[in-house]
């Protein structure tokens, strides 16, 4: 499955990653929101594409840790990145600005949808995080918000918290992002019931209804509203409906009766 072209102007940096399983995990959590390009920056697991935990880590994404590159520096990882976002939870007394990430995935949007080059996001170490060094090297700062009593992350959830706004970011609702969304559509080839067709059905409703016993003809109530206005918030198709009065048919009478008088011999 090829990735969209938006996607591929994403990349995620990893520095000095500890464990290779962080690894793993982060490939996995870049692939399943549609993103590929994990570099990698002086891991402490110089073969961690091929360490067994990066390896069981990632699941179906070992093509994405695969096809990770390796860097000595981080500068050298940000080759062809016009803007880069470090990622830190916590005030420094240089660097850029902190902002929340579901705003940073819309400015992420924003920069890309207007020609302006190549993000990416960068990870620092799962112990002590990314130097002022490593800060100095990126334009902003994004941090993902969280209770103040347990502000840290493993490093490869941060990387799907950031990968899933950026991906929503750029999620179009009309396209089906190279099938990744296919499943939204499963039921748009059915077309919605028109007025009589649902009124019909509520006629149809209120007598199975009555014919079961839940609704008293001569003390209705609110019955029948609140039916209608339940039914009102569904937008009911027609095959819906016809599903419906099929349930409403067999109440009336059951199939076995409605098929014993055609059988009748008179």
């Amino acid at each position: 499955m090829s990735i969209s072209p938006l996607a591929q102007r994403f990349s995620f940096i990893l520095v000095e990653p500890a464990h290779p399983g962080n690894i793993g995990s982060a490939a996995r959590a870049i692939k399943t929101m549609g993103f590929r390009d994990l570099r990698v920056v002086s891991p402490w697991e110089e073969n961690y594409q091929e360490h067994p935990e990066a390896i069981a880590y990632a699941t179906s994404s070992v093509d994405v840790l695969a096809a990770s590159r390796p860097y000595k520096t981080l500068l050298e990882a940000l080759e062809g990145v016009n803007f880069a976002w470090a990622m830190s939870g916590y005030k420094r007394e240089f660097g850029p600005a902190i902002e929340p990430v579901r705003a940073v995935a819309q400015k992420a949007f924003d920069f890309i949808g207007s020609e302006q080059g190549n993000i990416a996001f960068v990870f620092g170490c799962e112990r002590t995080g990314l130097s002022n060094e490593q800060m100095a090297m990126c334009q902003g700062c994004a941090a993902i918000p969280a209770d103040p009593e347990a502000t840290s992350l493993n490093l490869s959830q941060a990387v799907q918290i950031m990968a899933y706004e950026m991906h929503m970011a750029l999620m179009d609702p009309h396209k089906t992002h190279h099938g990744l969304y296919d499943w939204q559509y499963r039921f748009a080839g059915e077309k919605l019931a028109g007025p009589q067709a649902v009124e019909g059905f509520l006629n149809h409703f209120e007598k199975a209804m009555i014919h079961c016993g839940v609704l008293d003809p001569e003390e209705p109530k609110l019955f029948m509203p609140r039916v209608r206005r339940l039914f009102s918030r569904t937008q009911l198709t027609q095959p819906e409906v016809d599903l419906l009065r099929g349930i409403c048919s067999q109440i009336i009478s059951p199939k076995i009766l409605r098929a014993g008088k055609k059988c009748k011999v008179r």
